[in-house]
């Protein structure tokens, strides 16, 4: 380690100079650090342009590009839910929208992302302006989880799911070696042949890590959302919304963020475990096979009903159709044709009968006596013209068949009851 160029080399006088700048909201700790490499930052008027440096609040002057640094005693812990295309830096020299935008907090204190979502990531994020929480939140030492629910395209067979849980090598380029990054937990939610949703929990937060293991596999992310983050759970926000924590859960941050080793490790087996305490790789096998039969049953129902359905609707068309042609025909063959009787209505004698007699039940008699009148003089006709030799006449018997007597419709369908 190079020697420092200042006196403020001893660990007993207070906090980090880093540390300090970031509870006072200057900025990251990331880029407090890189402030003080640019020489940017100085303490009782000496130049600090290395590290590690060490401060008292209470009685050192610190001067960060210009400006004195009073620490802050206010803190604010905001959740947002971050929508789609919003990035996480600070300010951004593209000039895309940021995350700090979205949030005007009350206070009016400077807030900061607790970690880092892509921006084409949405979902949880936690803002504020204390330093060494949001530290905690975002070391691996810590092993903070993160939960993530993930719609690849494609379906992931269970050699894929076997392979996301031993592990998948990812190249981190210029930073150093890869190594392998795997997930602390992995559950099918959904699958089917066009894409599988998953839920994927994380100890550490590599650069697009769950996007590049994914795409190492053949199956690109087509959606991701961060819906945990330690105890903090992602409800009650509309996209873009945020608030304040709870009182209950800022306890339930701060006991899982400054956590010993032991309860660490406890709660890396917790949540390597399901609910019942087995494995989520051999539960996951059983459940996704289940969920797979199911996915496919449930497919065929859907296509032997779009196919009743279908065969349902022609059946509909055509009797509509067979409906609006049957009417018409049924008018057109009762239609009488050119100097046919027309039937009287029910009740009513035939406009040509004879008028009944005077005396008789409702004219019944004289009804009948034009009825026999009328058949004598058609059976009288057909006689007549049989013996003329003429065209016989419709009604006429083919020959060898014995003549039938063809009475009017009109006068048999519409013949009065006698009481």
């Amino acid at each position: 380690m190079p020697k420092a160029d200042h006196p403020f080399t001893d660990a007993a006088r207070g906090v980090r100079l880093q540390k300090f700048l970031a509870d006072a909201g200057v900025a990251s700790r990331r880029r407090c650090e890189e402030m003080i490499a640019e020489g940017l930052v100085e303490v009782n008027g000496t130049l600090v342009a290395s590290l590690p440096a060490w401060i008292d609040p209470t009685k050192d002057e610190v001067v960060a590009d210009g400006r004195r640094v009073r620490r802050d005693s206010r803190v604010a812990y905001v959740l947002l839910f971050k929508p789609k295309g919003v990035v996480c830096t600070n300010s951004d020299p593209e000039g895309r929208s940021c995350a700090v935008d979205l949030v005007e907090h009350p206070s009016g204190l400077r807030l900061y992302p607790v970690g880092r979502l892509d921006m084409d990531s949405s979902g949880l994020l936690l803002m504020t302006n204390d330093g060494e929480l949001a530290n905690r939140l975002t070391h691996p030492r810590y092993e903070m989880h993160k939960g993530y629910e993930v719609t690849v395209a494609g379906q992931l067979s269970d050699e894929d799911l076997a392979r996301l849980e031993r592990g998948v090598f990812l190249s981190d380029g210029e930073r150093g070696p890869g190594r392998k990054a795997k997930a602390g937990r992995l559950d099918v939610i959904a699958r089917d042949r066009q894409k599988t949703i998953l839920y994927m929990e994380l100890f550490e937060g590599r650069n697009r890590q769950i996007r590049r293991m994914l795409l190492a596999l053949g199956h690109p992310v087509k959606k991701l959302r961060r819906v945990k983050m330690g105890p903090l759970r992602l409800k009650g926000l509309a996209v873009g919304e945020w608030r304040d924590l709870t009182a209950e859960e800022l306890d339930q941050v701060r006991r899982d963020a400054f956590a010993d080793a032991a309860t660490i490790h406890r709660r890396r087996e917790r949540a390597e475990r399901n609910e019942g305490g087995a494995p989520v790789r051999k539960r996951r096998g059983i459940h996704a096979s289940r969920r797979n039969e199911k996915s496919d049953r449930l497919e065929r129902r859907a296509q032997r009903t779009r196919e009743l359905s279908a065969k349902a609707r022609a059946e509909r068309g055509s009797a509509r159709a067979g409906a609006e042609r049957g009417p018409a025909s049924s008018r057109a063959a009762s239609r009488p044709r050119d100097g046919a009787p027309r039937a009287a209505p029910r009740g009513e004698a035939r406009p040509n009968a004879k008028p009944a007699p005077r005396g008789t039940r409702d004219g019944a008699r004289g009804v009948m006596g034009a009825r026999d009148g009328d058949r004598k003089g058609a059976k009288g006709s057909r006689s007549g013209g049989d013996r003329r030799g003429g065209a016989s006449t419709r009604g006429a018997a083919p020959k060898g068949k014995p003549g039938r007597n063809r009475r009017d419709d009109a006068s048999l369908d519409h013949r009065p009851r006698l009481s």
